[in-house]
């Protein structure tokens, strides 16, 4: 989804007709599972506030919409251009063509068409869509290594851990659909490898006490909110 221009926007239009036509075998769009999606494999990129998101790489799609949605563009219209996006990203963006495909990018771009550019906060069962499995608790190292996974979308299943002073291994089973890492901040060589679902980032670091920033190094994660504090005593 790369950023729209007006005229661009205008020529998007087509694309709902286009929607329309590849939904058909099926009744309605499935918000639930579209704002689910969104959050998990788009939302590291995206900012939509509905969706809490708030990733960097990619266009703000509040700010790609609202005026658009202003001068009388309608859900639906905003659907058809999500799906073409999803489908043929501009030429050189970093966004791969269908990273949702079939019904998938359909439950997508109806999500996106129902919230970008919407004030206001999702309700019922829309409203807790998406939300990573974290833990209030913090993690503990236990016999010198401190295990953090991350979970779906743009999170550590913990924000808070704690370890002693000295040698800790940092282990962060991938159970996310994309790819990340665990590093920490202002410390020399401390920081695992991207690694996919499935696999386990890890590195190896000796800590004096303090407070330090544990963060996934993926480019817009950060900033998405997938980070933490470790205090190290």
């Amino acid at each position: 989804m790369h950023r729209f221009t007006n005229t661009a926007l205008a020529a998007a239009v087509l694309a709902a007709g286009a929607l329309a036509l590849s939904a058909c075998g099926r009744d309605s769009a499935d918000l639930v599972q579209g704002k689910t999606l969104f959050v998990n494999r788009c939302g590291a990129c995206h900012t939509l506030a509905r969706a809490n998101t708030k990733g960097t790489q990619g266009p703000n799609l509040d700010d790609a919409f609202s005026a658009a949605r202003a001068d009388g563009m309608t859900s639906k219209t905003v659907e058809g251009v999500v799906k073409h996006q999803i489908g043929y990203p501009r030429r050189g963006s970093i966004m791969p063509a269908k990273l949702v495909k079939g019904n998938s990018a359909l439950d997508v771009a109806a999500y996106v068409g129902h919230a970008a550019g919407v004030p206001g906060k999702d309700t019922g069962e829309l409203a807790t869509a998406g939300q990573a499995k974290t833990s209030a608790k913090p993690a503990v190292a236990k016999n010198g290594k401190l295990t953090i996974p991350a979970v779906d979308g743009t999170a550590f299943q913990f924000t808070k851990a704690t370890a002693p002073a000295g040698k800790v291994t940092f282990d962060m089973p991938n159970k996310s659909s994309i790819g990340h890492n665990i590093a920490l901040k202002n410390v020399s060589n401390a920081a695992g490898k991207v690694v996919p679902q499935g696999q386990t980032s890890t590195f190896t670091a000796t800590l004096k006490p303090g407070k330090y920033t544990f963060f996934c190094e993926v480019p817009g994660h950060e900033q998405a909110g997938m980070k933490g504090t470790l205090t190290v005593k």
